[in-house]
C-alpha cells in the first residue's frame, strides 16, 4: 500500500496505481505464474472499492499478465491467476555483428536462441529528402542531405514487438538490394559489410517514452504501456557513422541487457 505522501504525488487514477504495484511485483517475480490474486484480498491491501480492483486486473488483463480464475466453490468470479510473463530480455550488443553466412540477421537469431518466434515486416522503403535533422548530424552529413530509409515492424511470437526506422547515407546504399521494397538477406549490417563498412563500433541512447499514435496502431500497444526507444548509431571504419537505427520498443515485452567491462 503506497503511504499518503505518494499518494497525494501520484496523480494517476486509483485502478492505474494498484495495477502499477501489481504489475511490478509480476514482472519481478515476487508474484510468480499461477500464484492467485483474490480480488477481496486486494481489495483490503490498498484500501480500494471492489469496482477499482477490478479495473486494475481488466489493465492487467490486457497485457496478458493474468487471466480470470477457472470457476471454482471457492474461486469468486472476479479473482485473478498470474501468467508467465511475456517480457523478453534481448542483448542489442549481440545483434551488431553481421549474420553468419546463410543465416537470418542477429536480431532473430538471439531471438530464437531465447524461444522466441521473432520476425520483420518491411513496411516501407523510401528516399527521405528532407530526413528529420538529429538523424542527419547524427551521420556527420550536411542539411538536405537525402536519406534511404528502411521501416519495419518486429514481431515476437506473430506479436507486434518493436518498430524500427533504420536511415543509411544514400551515396553508400544506392542502387543496392537496400533499396528494395524486400528484407535483406542477413540484415542490413550483412549487406553494409559486404559493401565495405563493416559495423565496428554502436553508441545507444536509450529511454522510456509516452507512444505516438504510430507506435500506438502498429505496436498494437495495451491502455497505457511506454514504449523503450534506443537511438543506435552504428560507426564503421576510421569511426565513420554510417547507420541510423530509431527503434521503439513495447515496453512490456522487452528488456534489455548491457554487459560492461572495466576498461
Amino acid at each position: 500500500m503506497s503511504t499518503t505522501s505518494e499518494q497525494i504525488t501520484d496523480r494517476r487514477s486509483p485502478h492505474e496505481r494498484v495495477a502499477a504495484d501489481l504489475r511490478d511485483e509480476i514482472l519481478s517475480g515476487v508474484v510468480p505464474p499461477g500464484a492467485v490474486l483474490p480480488a477481496a484480498e486486494l481489495q483490503q491491501r490498498f484500501g480500494a472499492s471492489r469496482v477499482t480492483v477490478e479495473r486494475a486486473l481488466d489493465l492487467l488483463r490486457e497485457e496478458r499478465l493474468v487471466a480470470a480464475c477457472a470457476a471454482t466453490a471457492d474461486a469468486a468470479a472476479s479473482d485473478a491467476v498470474v501468467l508467465a510473463h511475456r517480457q523478453r530480455t534481448m542483448r542489442p550488443s549481440r545483434s551488431l555483428a553481421p549474420a553468419d553466412p546463410g543465416q537470418p540477421f542477429r536480431w532473430v537469431t538471439e531471438a530464437r536462441k531465447r524461444g522466441v518466434r521473432a520476425d520483420c515486416v518491411v513496411l516501407e522503403v523510401e528516399v527521405v529528402a528532407e530526413p528529420p535533422a538529429h538523424v542527419v548530424r547524427a551521420l556527420g552529413l550536411g542539411v538536405g542531405s537525402p536519406l534511404l530509409l528502411r521501416s519495419q515492424v518486429l514481431t515476437f511470437d506473430d506479436e507486434p514487438a518493436g518498430l524500427v526506422k533504420a536511415y543509411f547515407p544514400l551515396e553508400i546504399v544506392r542502387g543496392t538490394a537496400m533499396m528494395e521494397r524486400r528484407r535483406v538477406r542477413g540484415g542490413t549490417s550483412t549487406l553494409m559489410a559486404e559493401l565495405g563498412y563493416p559495423p565496428l563500433r554502436c553508441v545507444d541512447c536509450v529511454s522510456a517514452r509516452i507512444p505516438t499514435q504510430e507506435q500506438q496502431a502498429l505496436l498494437k500497444l495495451p491502455h497505457g504501456v511506454p514504449v523503450l526507444r534506443t537511438f543506435r548509431v552504428v560507426y564503421s571504419d576510421g569511426d565513420r557513422p554510417v547507420e541510423v537505427h530509431d527503434t521503439v520498443e513495447s515496453g512490456h515485452l522487452y528488456e534489455l541487457q548491457y554487459e560492461f567491462t572495466q576498461a
